[in-house]
């Protein structure tokens, strides 16, 4: 069985998903089989995306007018497809002529996971290479400390004083975790068992 999708960027009447729903129809895809999003490709949400892939079984077709409507990147869009065929279904982009039930088809995917890993190196090198550079010029990367300063004085006062860590966190406005992390990392001991609160 063919299962459609489609998806447009947003709920405006500006876009519509016409042109996209004739294409499938045209394939071949049953209109009680297309299953739709309006969002952006970057959200994880997409109910209309998790309602097809839930809905398709083994020897089903996935069909998409375009892969830019499925996947928000090259490396979404392969662990989509490696879903689909985890579940013995086959993926189908009708704009680029891709159908990885065919031999050219699977070729072409596995081309794009290539692409899909040498991005990801790419990426990590030039992550690491920046790392490196900065520490050569005196500065760590990561995120920037939460609580710092004045504000964990305070809080080391407070918590000194018989204070609570959930009360610290109401007041202060501070995560429990955030304030777990940064106990530890200035080797916070309060007057009583700090396992204890």
């Amino acid at each position: 069985m063919l299962i459609g999708y489609m998806r447009v960027s947003s709920d405006s009447d500006r876009q519509s998903t016409d042109l996209q729903r004739d294409a499938l129809l045209k394939a071949g895809v049953d209109v009680r089989n297309i299953f739709e999003d309006r969002a952006s490709g970057a959200r994880d949400d997409r109910t209309g995306l998790s309602k097809a892939l839930e809905y398709v079984n083994p020897g089903d077709v996935f069909v998409v007018w375009k892969l830019d409507r499925l996947g928000r990147s090259l490396t979404h869009l392969i662990s989509i497809v490696n879903e689909l065929r985890e579940k013995r279904v086959a993926f189908c982009s009708l704009t680029e002529n891709m159908d990885t039930s065919t031999p050219s088809g699977e070729l072409f995917f596995h081309v794009f996971g290539a692409l899909a890993q040498y991005e990801r190196a790419l990426i990590q090198e030039r992550v690491v290479a920046g790392l490196s550079a900065a520490r050569q010029r005196g500065r760590i990367g990561g995120r920037p400390r939460a609580i710092v300063g004045e504000k964990l004085d305070a809080i080391i006062v407070a918590l000194n004083s018989g204070m609570s860590k959930a009360a610290v966190c109401r007041n202060f406005g501070v995560k429990r975790t955030t304030l777990i992390e940064t106990l530890a990392r200035v080797n916070w001991i309060g007057p009583r068992d700090a396992s204890s609160r």
